[in-house]
């Protein structure tokens, strides 16, 4: 075994996935020492899909072909308090939150980070993150993976100055073909492994079913645009703007059989407003307010209006926009060259200058619908 003291000591973050695993035969073949942690941040409830269980014995056969010491933390508590709560919070309210960002700056970067460091005794932590960084001028930068594709940027933008300098993304210059064939050739065991998707703590149950645990359903009225009601829906927190499926007002024989989109949601009078034309106006926005603004440079612009580009959602091409900062520099306006879909209040919006990540805020309200 290689001397650690002697020798920067990574700790990665491994998943069970593909990414994390071939991060860790990349870091194998560096002069260091590397140990991996697999962090579980859900604990299982009867009936639950989520993999957490099969994601750890694949984590396991990884380091045990790579001979690496594998750790296993239970930071459910932590994820609970830091991630849970707050997502349960902004559903109850009607935004639509994000709790895969939340999840990157609190655990994954803060308690992971502090248990490699404090407990550990880590120089770094590396994970399978389509990002890369760079030093300039004493400053972290966050930039795009190159593979435009997998860019994973959009859910990092938390990342501080502190967090960037302890982490290390060995794939973040690599595509995802690349890692794959990486996989394949070194013989991984979990090399042709499909990609997670969506949130670990629904998995694949119904996403409705999943909120109907922790949620009184408060059924109201679906109206039109011009105020006909057409259905009841079962509670606002199930919905989310631009949302197509699982509306439930179809076969309506006053209107034709063509998809309707959630519009809007008025909390006041549990009212959910629908239209079948996706690209009406109240459907389509060119500004917004944001709020809890964080940047990665952790310098805020010296001059506004600030002209930068902007994502409202992941794998979104960036767009044009303007800040303008409202109310001495805690609330954000934000002006696109070009009405945006959909923007809603709860996911975040993220900022650039071409590769680089500046930063992002939560998206509070869309003014000009």
């Amino acid at each position: 075994m290689l001397n650690h003291k002697k020798q920067p000591f990574i700790v990665i973050g491994i998943s069970g996935g593909v990414d994390s695993a071939v991060v860790a035969s990349i870091l194998k073949n560096k002069n260091c020492h590397i140990e991996a942690v697999f962090m579980k941040n859900w604990q299982e409830i009867e009936g639950s899909n989520c993999n957490s269980e099969y994601d750890l014995e694949d984590a396991k056969k990884v380091c045990d072909f790579l001979k690496i010491k594998l750790h296993i933390v239970d930071f459910t508590v932590k994820y609970k308090e830091k991630v849970f709560q707050y997502f349960l919070h902004e559903y109850a309210i009607g935004n639509t939150p994000n709790p895969d960002i939340l999840c990157n700056k609190e655990i994954k970067f803060n308690i992971f980070l502090d248990y490699a460091k404090n407990f550990l005794g880590a120089n770094f932590i590396a994970t399978g993150h389509y990002v890369r960084k760079r030093l300039e001028n004493n400053k972290y930068t966050l930039l795009k993976g190159f593979d435009k594709k997998k860019d994973q940027s959009y859910f990092l933008h938390l990342l501080n100055q502190e967090q960037l300098a302890f982490s290390i993304f060995p794939i973040g210059n690599l595509t995802k073909t690349i890692v794959r064939k990486i996989a394949k050739e070194i013989k991984l065991p979990n090399y042709n492994k499909k990609d997670s998707m969506g949130i670990c703590f629904i998995g694949k149950r119904n996403f409705r079913l999943f909120l109907s645990t922790y949620f009184l359903k408060r059924p109201g009225n679906i109206v039109t645009l011009d105020n006909n009601i057409i259905g009841k829906h079962l509670g606002l927190m199930f919905y989310t703007i631009g949302q197509r499926k699982g509306i439930g007002i179809g076969g309506n024989k006053n209107y034709k059989e063509i998809p309707w989109y959630v519009v809007d949601k008025d909390i006041k009078n549990n009212l959910l407003f629908v239209t079948q034309d996706k690209e009406h106006p109240r459907l389509m926005a060119r500004k917004l307010f944001c709020s809890n603004i964080h940047w990665i440079s952790q310098n805020i612009p010296s001059k506004f209006p600030f002209f930068c580009f902007a994502k409202i959602r992941h794998q979104q091409i960036d767009q044009e926009c303007i800040i303008n900062t409202v109310e001495n520099n805690t609330k954000f306006e934000i002006t696109f060259s070009r009405p945006q879909w959909a923007i809603t209040p709860g996911q975040s919006i993220v900022f650039y200058s071409g590769n680089i990540c500046l930063g992002g805020a939560i998206i509070s309200c869309v003014i000009d619908k």
